[in-house]
């Protein structure tokens, strides 16, 4: 008999052809496998989920069986780890295969913020340009300062591309990073926004880092000041950003995550001064792939007795024998 598994998000036909043909899936997305689990929740022996959804608190509880949450991505903040390590329940994770692509939406971001791609966009099919409409003038990257909020693999490559485009680099790590390019560290998240031209918030969504980046950092930017987050919607204001961007105490923002995705404040659709995207920073095909190939490996190992090869934490029983 298969191992049955739920899945709260969909996933690339490939994926889901490979998972279907070695487990039962009860898909949450469908009618039919929601009522699934809730008649049956102790056949859950594995969950795969994505780093924005996790694993609501309430299920967990329910599934008494599960060995394994293996997460599609590389967030683990909808995730209880401290739950998991004492219910013996491996979390896994797809480290590695996203960092460029994540990189990219974050230099895409601060192309867009800095040179009003948008907002040209929206002039052009509007038809204000051939009416005679101007955009203002935008901003150079090259000689600005990027502050790197968290300088993990997806930090450091965000750095590499914005160092290509003339730009300079500082950082703020929690930790000391031992390669970190000659580049100047700041003392404070604060000490950073208030040296960079734009803000890029990469550190990783923790209880600890909830609310970083708030209104004192925030108005450290400055006037001219850019925040780009490719990170989670949790570790910034979002209410001291939206209030900055409509005072104009910083000129701008671009965001691929919020509070609340996909509900999001409608404050923020309707500023102009903010570069919108949907949570897209891992999203092309060959990423995507990759993932769901860590995915498979991940459940498995698991399910042959193995450890998991990207566990994020090992269970507590594992850990003791």
């Amino acid at each position: 008999m298969k191992p049955t598994i739920m899945m709260f998000e969909p996933m690339l036909p490939e994926i889901e052809a490979a998972l279907d043909r070695d487990y039962d899936v009860c898909r949450m997305t469908q009618e039919e496998g929601r009522a699934r689990a809730d008649a049956q929740p102790e056949a859950i022996r594995a969950v795969v989920t994505g780093g924005g959804t996790g694993l609501d608190p309430a299920w967990f509880d329910r599934l008494d069986n599960l060995g394994i949450i293996a997460v599609n991505g590389v967030g683990t903040d909808k995730v209880d780890l401290e739950r998991a390590r004492r219910r013996g329940v491996h979390v896994t994770t797809t480290p590695g295969v996203l960092t460029d692509d994540v990189a990219d939406i974050g230099m895409a971001l601060v192309l867009a913020s800095l040179r009003r791609l948008g907002e040209g966009e929206r002039m052009v099919r509007a038809g204000d340009w051939a009416r005679g409409g101007k955009l203002p003038l935008a901003t150079s990257l090259k000689g600005k300062t990027i502050g790197i909020l968290g300088l993990g693999q997806i930090g450091k490559a965000l750095a590499r591309r914005a160092e290509a485009f003339g730009m300079r680099v500082a950082y703020w790590n929690r930790s000391d990073v031992a390669d970190a390019g000659g580049w100047q560290r700041s003392d404070t998240p604060r000490d950073l926004a208030e040296a960079a031209d734009i803000l890029a918030v990469c550190v990783a969504a923790n209880p600890q880092t909830e609310g970083m980046v708030d209104a004192a950092v925030i108005d450290a930017l400055g006037p001219n000041g850019t925040l780009v987050n490719v990170a989670r919607g949790s570790v910034v204001d979002e209410a001291a950003l939206i209030e900055a961007l409509k005072d104009r105490r910083i000129a701008g923002a671009g965001l691929d995550v919020f509070l609340n995705e996909p509900q999001i404040n409608p404050a923020i659709v309707e500023l102009d001064n903010v570069v919108l995207m949907p949570h897209q920073g891992s999203a092309t095909l060959e990423t995507r792939q990759a993932m769901g190939a860590i995915v498979l490996d991940n459940l498995h190992a698991y399910f042959a007795g193995r450890t998991p090869p990207h566990c994020v934490v090992h269970p507590v029983r594992e850990a003791a024998q």
